[in-house]
């Protein structure tokens, strides 16, 4: 559009009084806006109105405001974004708020952000948002409380759903349960199941249709787009899953001969365009149809109690699990296996095979409330019975509190904080736990006639011959080595499990630890790492049945705000709202595939030749890709690389020589709001660093650097989310490709012939703006003693 800026200079809360507000003016004037203006109170009613009197009157589209954080009175400043560009240029937080007043230096980096923001508004456009009338299905993938509970929110809101169950039956474990927890105040005592009856529910509701004995063989698409397989069982083909075979192996015998080493040469020489691939299932019946958005809830499954014959699994007669327990409840009565008598006396042991390196390295929640449950049940058939319940910590979360309480007050519940010594079989068996009493530091021998093991729960993305503790890190396949132009490389395969996406990064759902789909824990529990496909149940983390069903209908929501805001060609999450989508010119595209390999969400497949194919409606609008690509051809309409490149050359970097002068490319979502705690709680930090947002630091391109350095910069520092295990990135991966491209920037530097110390990357979580001097400091000196940047005053 042809543009036409105005430019508005807020001189309260304290800019006015830090600011030579006039000079401000003249920095603004030079880039000839329509209208430059000065408001005491731009916030205000009054302030706002002005703004839409020169929108009206003067035709003013492009709106730069200069005073205060774009977090805040972003409802103020509210402009239609399909009209108008909006820039925020931060003076208060940023500037007056952390620097001294009336001081050069201060003033210097208030004229460098307006100078910024002016060019900013400049490069940026109104989005051309992709809309279109989407399906707005939503398939409900597995048929257990979680699923059935989003499936009838879904139909509740107005919506159809479908369910893909595998089992012949819905209801999942819950049809096993004898009772359930709690769930009504004073929640002292278990409870029948609700499960019948949300199946009589699911299975007479006409908006709902249900696949028993059936399992999805493929889904390709996008949000509003996916297009869905369905397949019995009975006419499924499941493929053989082997491991590719690595460099300098001999075909299998099926395959040997010279027709076998030629199809050998052929798919290897097949894998140097893409991704080795395990092949998805086969249907010879398949049923097809679309749908808008994924709950992806196909539970869990226990460990397997066979790994701990050193816990009497398998070894004695009369050790159970917690499940098995739970069947034998439900099936006429606790007896012991061995000889089918009455049990008196039963150990449960916690922790079984949990919390444990060997096999499961994590606690599953629920497994201290199960045994509390089972020790009831053992006390009401027989009231002479013991349980005695040998825990390493209780945890009981909640209002599960009054239920602990309540076990603890019945007499013949024995709660014992220790570890197991060892057990043996007596004769009939009897078998004898020896046990370290903790808390009265003293050894312990209870004759039980039953051990029940409370193993753990496994997510069902877990395959059955796959550990918890062994799967290889992100996509759960295998490690093999693919020859490649430039020699051997080890490669990821990934193994089809449940959903069998044909998307290019792989068949299933990237995960973060043992199997759990992975997904910004904090803020947003439910999305995984597919737009459009939302976690359930104990699919994602251990959890009691109160939860899993809660769970159900709150991916269900989500589900449906995904339909409904791709329908306005809207961002979901994080940028919820964001109508930009990635621009690519294919033109000059190299196929390098830098963008279809590090988008973090999948969003990019590619064809034979590498080249990416976009699916919009997938996009998080992160940048990533655009700070991947090394030929600078994806771009937004209102963020690209040429956009940052010109705010760094506009910069006015001085040649004072004393003066370190820095740049900081700065995360939206933690480090930009850290900064404004910072000023919120008048933090001073130097004023030699000049601030770039970036929508996640993993757009971060490259060549930014370059332009940064090469014009004199002293120093640019990248300060990101915290990546690793607990990472708090919003676009999960964004901070550690940053620093992964770090290591590459060594060619960049080695070309200007500068320093590597002078550039670096900071890990800041959104409560830690505390430590931003000491970071700024302690890079500020270590730029001092790398010294100037020669290139300064050229």
């Amino acid at each position: 559009m042809e543009k036409k800026v105005g430019v508005y200079i807020c001189t309260d809360c304290g800019i006015g009084e830090a600011l030579n507000v006039e000079q401000l003016q003249n920095v603004a004037n030079e880039y000839k806006p329509a209208v430059c203006k000065v408001h005491s109170f731009l916030c205000s009613q009054e302030g706002v109105q002005e703004i839409k009197n020169d929108i009206q009157n003067e035709g003013i589209n492009t709106l730069v405001i200069a005073a205060c954080s774009m977090r805040v009175n972003h409802d103020v400043f509210n402009f239609d974004p399909m009209k108008y560009v909006t820039e925020r240029v931060n003076l208060r937080e940023h500037v007056v708020w952390t620097q001294p007043p009336n001081d050069e230096k201060t003033q210097l980096l208030a004229e460098d952000y307006l100078r910024m923001g002016i060019i900013r508004a400049q490069k940026a456009e109104p989005p051309e948002p992709k809309t279109a009338e989407l399906e707005k299905t939503i398939l409900v993938v597995g048929g257990g409380i979680a699923g059935l509970s989003a499936a009838l929110e879904v139909v509740k809101a107005g919506y159809k759903a479908v369910i893909v169950e595998k089992a012949p039956e819905l209801g999942g474990w819950m049809r096993k349960m004898y009772k359930t927890l709690p769930s009504k105040p004073p929640y002292a005592e278990p409870e029948k199941s609700n499960i019948e009856e949300k199946i009589k529910a699911v299975m007479e509701h006409p908006d709902i249709k249900v696949y028993t004995n059936s399992i999805v063989v493929s889904i390709e698409g996008e949000p509003g787009m996916f297009d869905v397989t369905v397949c019995s069982n009975e006419a499924v083909k499941m493929p053989e899953i082997k491991k590719p075979k690595a460099e300098g192996e001999e075909a299998e015998a099926e395959g040997e001969g010279e027709e076998g080493k030629a199809e050998a040469k052929q798919e290897e020489a097949s894998e140097e365009a893409g991704p080795t691939r395990y092949p998805l299932p086969e249907c010879s019946a398949p049923e097809t149809f679309r749908v808008g958005a994924i709950v992806f809830a196909i539970g869990w499954k226990p460990y397997d109690a066979s790994k701990l014959e050193d816990l009497g699994y398998g070894k004695f007669k009369n050790v159970v699990t917690n499940v098995e327990l739970e069947e034998m409840a439900s099936n006429g009565g606790i007896k012991r296996p061995s000889d089918g008598k009455a049990v008196k006396n039963a150990v449960f042991i916690q922790c079984a095979g949990q919390r444990d390196e060997n096999h499961l390295p994590y606690c599953s929640s629920v497994c201290c409330l199960t045994s509390l449950k089972q020790a009831k049940y053992i006390r009401e058939a027989n009231r002479d019975a013991g349980a005695f319940i040998i825990y390493k910590d209780m945890r009981t979360p909640g209002l599960y509190e009054n239920f602990y309480k309540t076990m603890q007050d019945d007499e013949g519940v024995f709660l014992l904080k220790g570890e197991l010594l060892g057990m043996e079989e007596a004769e009939d068996g009897t078998i004898k736990v020896k046990v370290e009493n903790k808390l009265l530091n003293r050894t312990d021998v209870i004759n039980a006639d039953l051990v029940v093991l409370a193993t753990g729960m496994v997510t069902n993305m877990v395959p059955e011959d796959r550990e918890p503790n062994k799967l290889t890190p992100e996509f759960i396949g295998d490690i093999v080595t693919k020859q490649t132009d430039s020699g051997p490389v080890e490669e990821l395969v990934p193994v089809p499990i449940a959903l069998h996406l044909k998307y290019r990064q792989g068949p299933e759902m990237p995960h973060l630890k043992y199997g759990f789909p992975d997904s910004h824990f904090i803020c947003f529990p439910y999305e995984t790492r597919r737009t459009g496909i939302y976690a359930a149940g104990a699919t994602r983390h251990p959890m009691d049945a109160a939860q899993a069903e809660m769970d159900g209908a709150g991916a269900a929501l989500k589900a449906i705000q995904c339909i409904e805001l791709t329908s306005e060609g809207k961002a979901v999450h994080p940028r919820a709202g964001d109508m930009t989508f990635p621009e690519f010119y294919l033109a000059n595209c190299t196929q390098c595939r830098r963008c279809t390999v590090e988008c973090p969400f999948g969003v990019l497949d590619e064809d034979e030749k590498g080249t990416p194919q976009e699916h919009p409606y997938r996009c998080r609008r992160c940048g990533t890709c655009m700070g991947a690509c090394p030929q600078r051809i994806i771009s937004f309409k209102d963020y690209s690389v040429d956009m940052i490149s010109s705010m760094l050359k506009e910069i006015q970097v001085p040649d004072d020589q004393d003066f370190p002068y820095i740049i900081g490319f700065i995360c939206e979502n933690d480090a930009y709001p850290a900064l404004d705690m910072a000023g919120i709680n008048k933090i001073q930090f130097p004023p030699n660093f000049r601030f770039i947002r970036l929508r996640c630091l993993g757009g971060m391109n490259l060549v930014w650097i370059a332009d940064a350095l090469s014009k004199g910069v002293d120093g640019v520092i990248l300060i990101g989310c915290k990546f690793g295990d607990d990472y708090q990135c919003h676009f999960i991966k964004g901070s550690q490709m940053a620093n992964e491209r770090l290591g590459k920037v060594q060619e960049t530097l080695d070309r200007l012939m500068l320093e590597a110390d002078r550039v670096e990357l900071q890990q800041l979580a959104i409560n830690e703006y505390y430590r931003l001097p000491e970071i700024l400091n302690q890079f500020l000196e270590k730029v001092k003693e790398i010294g100037p940047n020669p290139y300064k005053g050229f």
